[in-house]
């Protein structure tokens, strides 16, 4: 099924050499509005380095791929290095190793073949069969969270819908029983800020005092894990061990640090991919029917998320630094080149994706969106996202009519990032069925 912004059209604008020397990423409207950016970039320089924010952008698919098949000569762990905290670093780090318990950094993101040892042991939170079995629970939690909603709003759907619901899944699969969920998502928002280019110094130190608070959260609980294992994430990562390694378990560093990427990455970009639904749905209302035929059918609705996450990625673009001269695209970069990886531009690559801005759920090749990434960092706890948003829909689809947006698009506010496309507040009303 195919729904189109005009029919019969395949809108596309802006497509200029003469753009890119004018605007950057890190302009808020570009940030907030981005897909004419997008295009010019993938037209005229495709590896294009924005002078504002000191990276090349990497907005083609296939320059993308190729990137995420070398993990080698495109370094996660120095790009990401480079990304955290840009500009604020070492005093950052001094906040954390005085206040926050320690710095622990990101053991996820990292190279081979110490990424593959992290992988390895990070796996065994992420079961199949606890994966399986987790349909039940999200569904109670999305239907308490729709039966709590006023009759008709309207209501920020983010601060009522989408955050409410990955925070209580994610707290669940991790064992944790007590936590403020506001306070949840102030950490979500300190830590993803760290890559995302935009915070001044009075900024970082706000959110590195948030995020000291939640280590020391976190940190309480790895230990309560370390004596008193039970049926959790936080347990698995703990107690994991791969026998025969060298390294066969994780340290208390690497839990640490992975539970907090769990925690944060576990709510705040399904959250968005959940607020984008009600966008879409707002935007485009023929949508409601499409969503409304599909939900009883495991497989329609398992298309109707791809074709969500591809339209409306909630993760803009990742990091990669570049460990020798290399030939990407058609230009030259030298050792040391900071990129920004564009999912979201590479979804919308008319080339791989026929008319992009058609929400078309029949796409023989739905699968190929780099939503989640690709290669050895393609995101691990995809399996579980893919489920919560496809219960979310489908619940949305049986319990909510007449979603509508109570602003327009232009005035719906974005959170100030080149890593992500969030919205901050989304106000909708709806009729409850």
């Amino acid at each position: 099924m195919n729904v189109t912004n005009s029919p019969g059209v395949c809108p596309v604008t802006g497509k200029s050499a003469e753009l890119l020397t004018k605007i950057s990423l890190v302009d808020p409207d570009i940030s907030a509005h981005p897909n004419a950016y997008y295009d010019a970039m993938r037209e005229a320089d495709p590896v294009h380095y924005d002078e504002k924010l000191h990276m090349y952008l990497v907005s083609r698919f296939e320059d993308i791929q190729t990137i995420q098949r070398d993990p080698i000569t495109y370094s996660v762990k120095h790009g990401y290095e480079a990304q955290y905290s840009a500009g604020f670093f070492e005093e950052f780090k001094d906040i954390l190793e005085r206040d926050g318990g320690g710095y622990f950094p990101d053991a996820i993101m990292s190279d081979p073949p110490y990424h593959t040892r992290i992988r390895g042991l990070m796996d065994k939170a992420f079961t199949a069969h606890r994966v399986r079995e987790l349909e039940p629970l999200i569904t109670d939690i999305v239907v308490d969270v729709i039966g709590g909603l006023p009759a008709s709003g309207p209501v920020d759907i983010v601060k009522a819908f989408s955050v409410p619901i990955t925070i209580r899944v994610i707290c669940a699969q991790l064992g944790v029983a007590q936590y403020n969920a506001d306070k949840i998502q102030r950490w979500s928002a300190a830590v993803t800020a760290q890559i995302g280019r935009m915070q001044d110094r009075d900024k970082m130190i706000e959110n590195a005092r948030e995020i000291c608070e939640l280590q020391h959260f976190l940190i309480e609980h790895v230990k309560d894990r370390q004596e008193h294992p039970r049926e959790d994430m936080i347990s698995d990562l703990v107690h994991a061990r791969i026998d025969g390694a060298d390294e066969p378990t994780l340290t208390f560093k690497e839990v640490v640090s992975l539970v907090r990427a769990l925690m944060i990455a576990g709510n705040d970009t399904t959250a968005t991919a959940m607020t984008n639904l009600f966008y879409l749905l707002g935007t485009r209302p023929e949508l409601a029917g499409l969503l409304g035929r599909s939900a009883g059918d495991d497989r329609a609705m398992s298309r109707f998320v791809e074709e969500l996450l591809r339209v409306e990625p909630p993760v803009r673009g990742l990091s990669r630094m570049t460990t020798k001269e290399v030939e990407l695209g058609g230009k030259i970069l030298p050792a040391g080149a900071h990129l920004l990886l564009m999912y979201a531009s590479a979804n919308d690559q008319p080339e791989v994706f026929p008319c992009p801005r058609d929400f078309d759920m029949e796409r023989s090749n739905l699968g190929r969106h780099v939503s989640f990434g690709g290669g050895p960092h393609k995101c691990i706890g995809l399996s579980l996202a893919r489920m919560e948003i496809r219960v979310a829909a489908r619940e949305v689809a049986k319990r909510l009519a007449n979603i509508k947006l109570e602003v327009s698009a232009e005035e719906i506010p974005y959170l100030k990032s080149v890593a992500t496309h969030t919205i901050e507040h989304l106000p909708v009303s709806y009729t409850k069925l």
